[in-house]
Formats: structure tokens, C-alpha cells, sequence
């Protein structure tokens, strides 16, 4: 479990990110590739980026350097997430390049470096061969990251949303509070509880800066050295609704009808009549019909708010998503 202690200052200075952070989606991608974990949820996803990526050089090298790079483990290297890359990929990568050689040495020592590729990750501390790294880095955003770079935006923007009713509703304490049930907020401790590591980390007058992510799958993560400016990743609640969308024809789908499927797919981050009209490219009046069924059905809760209303999935909704992928 991972508890993040805030003091006032902090929860001042906690914020939501406006734009995918690509640093981190970079890693987050890379980790798709190394499990079957989630697999299901970015099943387009994956297809169509292992065929960009075969039999290319970019495909050997994704293979042979990110990779163990970027190993599915504890710990990858805190260098490769830099701060500015909440900037842009091109902020991230000059960040990159400008680290001190120590540092470099000191992170990549931390990897297991016991499979034949210690010396080549090693050789990263030298400025040339991190040059090479930045444009591998660049490349593989533009092939695997940029071909979702607006679903990825449009769910961001979804769950900004939910987040700015949270903390209007409720302030602070509510945008914390209503992170899901993967979190945990007793002031002034939020708890990650299926963390990688057991740690406390104090942020001391930094704050937070709360990272939904497009790849990020199931566990939150954050960075090794507490010194650091503090982030905390957290998939984007995408899952469901990238399956249906991708698969009308499927499970969900089939059960009760791909329009509504896909209706109550876009419920899933939480948005409103107008919203899914937009996102869906239907009429408010469908989507009206359409949720005042689910909700009859128990799949969402719809509230209200001034001229608008939310709609958000309820656990029926969920699980009856996950159960039928």
C-alpha cells in the first residue's frame, strides 16, 4: 500500500493533469506489450501496433532496448518520466538528454541487468547514445501513441470533468474522495491500496499532480524517489468502453444492442447527455432514450446538475461490462 501524506499546502497545490502526459504513456504502452494483463481492454490497440511494429528496426529495437528498459516490474528508471513532460513529448525528451551522466548510472544500476543487456543500458549514461534513445523514444510515440492521441484526449477530458464536479461539489477533499476504490482518503492520508510497495511518501508543500492514463492498467504507480516532484498515475476508467467501442458486434453489444452498448460505454468516465451526443455523433434525444432504458436496467445513475444531467455507471454496469468482454 502506498499512503500519500498531504499537508493544507499540498492539497493547494493538487491538480489534474489537462493533457496525457506522453512520458508516461510511453511507459505505460511499453508495459501493455509485456503481459496479458488487461489485454483484453486494449485489444485494437495492440493489434494494430504490433503490426505497425513488425519487422521494422523500430520493432527490434522496442524489443532489444525499451523494453528491458522499461521492464513490467517494481522499478524502471524515474529519469525516463521526467516533470516536463507534462509539457510535451519534445519538453520530456530534451529533460532526458540533459540529466547528468551520474544520474543515469545510478538509475539504470537498479535494473536487473543480468539478462545480456546490462552493458547496452549502461551506455545510456553517455550523451550520444541517450540521443539515440530520444529519437527511438520519438519514433515509437509517433507509431504506437499518436494513432489514439484523440480518444486518449477525449477520455481525459471526461474524467477532468467528473474530477472538476468532485471538487466543486466538494472541494479538495471530494475530487479525493471520489477517485474510485482503488483509493482510500482519510484525511490527510490517501492510501493507493494495490500498490507495487509498501512506502509512505510525504509531499511537504510539493502537492500532487494526478496523471490519468490511457495505458496505465489496474495499479497506480508513481515514482520511486519520494524526493522528486510528486505525480500519481491512475488508468483512465477506459477499459469497458474500449471494448465495445472497438467490438460492437460482440458480448456486450449483443446482449442489449450496439448503440446502447455504446452508450453505456461512454457512461463509463462519467459525461452528460450532450457530452455522449457529441462523443457518439447521435442526437441528444437518442441518448436520452437510450439512458433513461439503462438506467431503468440499473447500469447507470443519472443526477441532475443545473441545465444537465450526469450520467455515471453504476456496479451493475460494471460488472456486467467486464463479464461480458
Amino acid at each position: 500500500m502506498l499512503r500519500i501524506h498531504f499537508s493544507e499546502l499540498d492539497l493547494a497545490r493538487t491538480r489534474v493533469t489537462a493533457q496525457p502526459d506522453p512520458m508516461w504513456e510511453i511507459a505505460s504502452s511499453l508495459h501493455r506489450f509485456q503481459t496479458r494483463r488487461g489485454r483484453w481492454a486494449h485489444e485494437r490497440w495492440h493489434k494494430h501496433a504490433l503490426h505497425s511494429l513488425r519487422d521494422t528496426a523500430l520493432g527490434r529495437t522496442v524489443r532489444t532496448l525499451l523494453m528491458p528498459l522499461y521492464p513490467r516490474a517494481q522499478y524502471f528508471p524515474d529519469f525516463l518520466t521526467p516533470g516536463e513532460g507534462a509539457d510535451s513529448l519534445d519538453a520530456g525528451l530534451d529533460a532526458i538528454l540533459a540529466l547528468p551522466e551520474s544520474q543515469v548510472t545510478q538509475e539504470i544500476s537498479r535494473l536487473d541487468l543480468r539478462k545480456g543487456n546490462g552493458p547496452m543500458l549502461r551506455a545510456l549514461a553517455e550523451p550520444r547514445e541517450r540521443r539515440v534513445l530520444t529519437e527511438t523514444l520519438r519514433a515509437y510515440h509517433q507509431v504506437v501513441i499518436e494513432p489514439v492521441a484523440s480518444e486518449m484526449q477525449a477520455l481525459l477530458d471526461g474524467e477532468r470533468a467528473v474530477r472538476s464536479r468532485h471538487l466543486l461539489d466538494g472541494g479538495v477533499d471530494g475530487l479525493l474522495r471520489g477517485l474510485g476504490p482503488a483509493f482510500r482518503w482519510q484525511p490527510p492520508v490517501l492510501s493507493v491500496l494495490d500498490h507495487i510497495d509498501d512506502r509512505d511518501v510525504h509531499l511537504g508543500g510539493r502537492g500532487l499532480r494526478l496523471v490519468p492514463s490511457y495505458f496505465c492498467w489496474h495499479q497506480p504507480v508513481t515514482f520511486a524517489d519520494p524526493s522528486l516532484p510528486q505525480v500519481l498515475v491512475y488508468p483512465l476508467p477506459r477499459t469497458a468502453a474500449d471494448h465495445v467501442a472497438a467490438y460492437p458486434e460482440r458480448a456486450l453489444a449483443a446482449l442489449i444492442g450496439g448503440s446502447r452498448a455504446l452508450v453505456l460505454a461512454a457512461c463509463a468516465a462519467g459525461a452528460t447527455t450532450s457530452e455522449i451526443a457529441r462523443r457518439l455523433g447521435i442526437s441528444a434525444a437518442t441518448v436520452s432514450y437510450h439512458t433513461r432504458t439503462l438506467r431503468e436496467a440499473g447500469l447507470i445513475s443519472s443526477r441532475r446538475d443545473t441545465d444537465s444531467v450526469m450520467h455515471s455507471v453504476t456496479q451493475l454496469g460494471i460488472e456486467l461490462m467486464r463479464q461480458t468482454r
